[in-house]
């Protein structure tokens, strides 16, 4: 009912405006735009239609096929402006001539203009063009047009000098800001062009004077520019002609001189690296040199230029000066010069990164270490003795300590907290990671049989290089270190400093890292204590985390946009394999300690050269991982999505329980870095967990390692499978990859 306006020899409904009985209609139904929007048939046997205006197809936005089999002589220009899906089926219609200008902006589809009387003239220049390039689907017709009454091919029609020609002529190509430049641009063609100075991106201050005159068959517009502003420099100078054949053009850049000058130069701010941003103009193209303090940089992988050229805006250049994680190493006054053949301009900023971490050694906190490692020394002794006085009248364990002493095996379950080094949110003091050594002082003077065995590093031979980030127990940095292994002079490590919070911990946590040695657990090297603060050396593992390793080396690499990760490609089942099997081995060899991990994800194992993978992490804090945990009371913060339900339920950590954080690191592996649960909330990953619900197995994932995660997320923790033998059942794989079929 509300297509009232339906013609009443056609059909309408809310997607077809269908018009076939013939002679009924003489225009095109003005319907509504809620009417027409969705219309997309066609008309056709309609003698009385003879003219399409601009307006008739406004609102037929979906509109496919147009008019067939009418009376059809004219067509608007504009016509179809609004008709991006038309098939233009304009066959069996009256057309002598059709413009260039209905279809110029539009796509070529399905361009049907068979059977019409067209004129042979200049009008149909444009479309012998598309048929002889084979553009649409002209080609594919036979088309003709005739001439005193006599049909001729229109591929075999001669059409001369019908477009127009354009070429444009100027005394004087360059000049300086300020200046004056003429330009004329000389058309011909027949039927005769109309000609225009395309000037409305020229800066507002440059006065613009135009002027024509026709010699012979020529016309000449000329374009005088008076007060020339360099904001037009580099812009391309338009002359545009067209006439009934088609359009054309000739242009011309603007070349205007201005000497060298800095537009702005700002203090550093941290992008993807530091950046002192800066804005400078000159042509010829100035030729930029930095310095700092005095001194010429000599740009590197450190330090570099980068620029970011916008064509529109001249011949001015922005870009940065790059500093790749810059240390107090690099505070200091910067630069910026520029220079051409008509002037010079410099300016200086301060760039202040970070203060010096490791200054002038402290006496008085020296002297405090050194009280603070005396007194852990004469504790332990005190606890030795007891324990040999035990040891003298009960039965020794195989750690050499009395059971009496340290109860069940799950008392022994230390967590490696300490080997997370800040990445994950700090928990209370109860969830703290050396919670269970500190309530079991025995325990780890039984393990430490000699306190020298922790290497002490001399602070003249750590050289900070940048800060790789900041965790919650302290910073971290790269370095270089020298005398740290007799195969080599220097090596990069990584060094963690220490702050308040676990300055009492310090000496016993580098005691207990130091017996920690394994191929796949990051390397603890040794500490440095001479001097504030406090730093413990470690493994420095290039390639960082493994969960963004993944991701990097995932599907949905370009999305995330971690184009800066080495060039490996997409992981293959091979690779995420072998990743697998190298954290397992940690695992065997932590279990073989008792050791509890209590936070086992991708986030906390660290990728180095050739796919090395190692568990433990360098402490940087990354608001992505924040997501990640889950905040119970005050400060107590749990990974719960990497937890099996005795540790949520009842806050029971064992080596069990780190199995089934294991299956949650294979789901990790094979989804690219994946979070668990990710469509759930905390609270409704908690549900389904506890609730007895898997993760599904994911695409890329073979039947047999999706087994392996079954057997790690037995609801039971007794029925889980042991560490060893998903070890073993890798390398296995790892030897023989099954055969997966996406």
């Amino acid at each position: 009912p509300a297509l009232g306006g339906c013609p009443s020899a056609c059909r309408c409904s809310f997607a077809m405006l269908q018009c076939l009985e013939p002679n009924g209609m003489s225009s095109i139904p003005p319907l509504a735009p809620q009417e027409s929007d969705n219309v997309t048939e066609y008309i056709e046997n309609q003698g009385g239609l003879e003219n399409i205006t601009d307006i008739d197809f406004i609102h037929y936005r979906e509109l496919k096929n147009t008019i067939t089999s009418c009376k059809l002589r004219l067509i608007s220009a504009n016509a179809f402006q609004n008709n991006l899906k038309l098939q233009y089926n304009l066959a069996s219609n009256s057309l002598e001539h059709i413009s260039w200008r209905v279809f110029h902006f539009l796509p070529l589809l399905n361009r049907i203009l068979r059977e019409n009387p067209l004129v042979c003239s200049c009008d149909l220049f444009w479309l012998q063009q598309w048929q002889n390039d084979d553009r649409g689907d002209v080609y594919s017709q036979m088309l003709f047009c005739l001439s005193d009454d006599e049909e001729v091919p229109l591929s075999s029609l001669l059409i001369d000098n019908c477009l127009p020609e354009v070429t444009i002529h100027s005394t004087q190509l360059k000049t300086r800001e300020g200046g004056n430049l003429t330009f004329e641009c000389h058309v011909t063609g027949s039927p005769t062009p109309k000609v225009r100075w395309q000037t409305e991106k020229l800066a507002s201050n440059s006065t613009i004077q135009l002027q024509e005159r026709i010699v012979g068959s020529t016309i000449i517009l000329a374009l005088q520019l008076t007060n020339i502003s360099a904001k037009d420099n580099q812009h391309n100078l338009t002359c545009e002609a067209e006439n009934q054949a088609g359009p054309n053009e000739g242009m011309v850049q603007l070349d205007i001189e201005v000497p060298a000058k800095i537009i702005f130069l700002k203090d550093a701010i941290p992008l993807h690296h530091w950046c002192f941003s800066f804005a400078v103009d000159g042509n010829p193209e100035a030729n930029i040199t930095w310095l700092y303090n005095g001194a010429p940089i000599s740009e590197g992988q450190f330090v570099f230029t980068e620029f970011f050229q916008d064509p529109t805006d001249g011949s001015k250049k922005h870009g940065c000066l790059s500093l790749n994680k810059p240390t107090h190493m690099n505070n200091g006054y910067y630069t910026l010069i520029v220079e051409n053949k008509l002037g010079r301009d410099e300016a200086t900023v301060i760039g202040t990164f970070m203060d010096n971490p490791f200054g002038p050694s402290n006496p008085d906190g020296a002297f405090a270490v050194y009280v603070a490692v005396g007194l852990a020394v004469f504790a332990c002794t005190c606890l030795l003795i007891i324990v040999l006085v035990i040891n003298k009248y009960g039965q020794q364990s195989k750690f050499g300590i009395h059971s009496s002493v340290l109860g069940t095996e799950d008392d022994l379950a230390v967590s490696l907290r300490f080997l997370n080094f800040g990445t994950s949110p700090p928990s209370s003091d109860e969830d703290s990671g050396l919670s269970s050594f500190v309530e079991n002082p025995q325990y780890f003077c039984g393990i430490i049989k000699d306190k020298d065995m922790v290497q002490h590093i001399k602070r003249q031979d750590i050289v900070l290089k940048w800060e790789l980030g900041e965790g919650a127990f302290g910073k971290v940095y790269l370095a270089e270190c020298a005398n740290l292994s007799p195969d080599s002079d220097k090596m990069l490590v990584a060094i963690k400093d220490a702050n308040e919070s676990t300055r009492q911990d310090f000496q016993r946590e580098a005691e207990l890292l130091t017996v920690l040695q394994h191929q796949h657990i990051v390397r603890f090297y040794g500490v440095c204590t001479d001097g504030e603060p406090l730093a413990m050396v470690f493994e420095y593992m290039r390639h960082g985390d493994l969960n963004r390793f993944l991701r990097a080396h995932g599907p949905d690499a370009r999305i995330l946009e971690e184009s800066k990760m080495p060039p490996l490609g997409q992981l293959t089942l091979p690779q995420m394999l072998h990743i697998a099997s190298q954290i397992a081995s940690g695992m065997v060899y932590l279990a073989s300690l008792h050791f509890v991990h209590r936070d086992l994800a991708t986030r906390n194992c660290l990728v180095g050269e050739a796919l090395v993978v190692k568990i433990g992490d360098f402490g940087m804090s990354r608001d992505i991982y924040s997501t990640d945990y889950y905040r119970v009371g005050g400060r107590t913060m749990l990974p719960i999505r990497w937890m099996p339900p005795e540790s949520i339920m009842y806050r029971k950590f064992t080596t069990e329980s780190d199995i089934w954080s294991y299956g949650v690191v294979l789901w990790e592996i094979f989804t690219y870095g994946k979070q668990p649960w990710y469509q759930l909330s905390n609270s409704e990953a908690i549900e389904c967990i506890t609730q007895g619900r898997e993760l599904e197995r994911p695409r890329t994932c073979p039947k047999e390692v999706y087994l392996l995660m079954q057997g790690c997320w037995q609801r039971e923790p007794q029925q889980r499978m042991v560490i060893k033998e998903i070890h073993s059942r890798l390398l296995e794989l790892v030897k023989n990859p099954p055969v997966y079929l996406d």
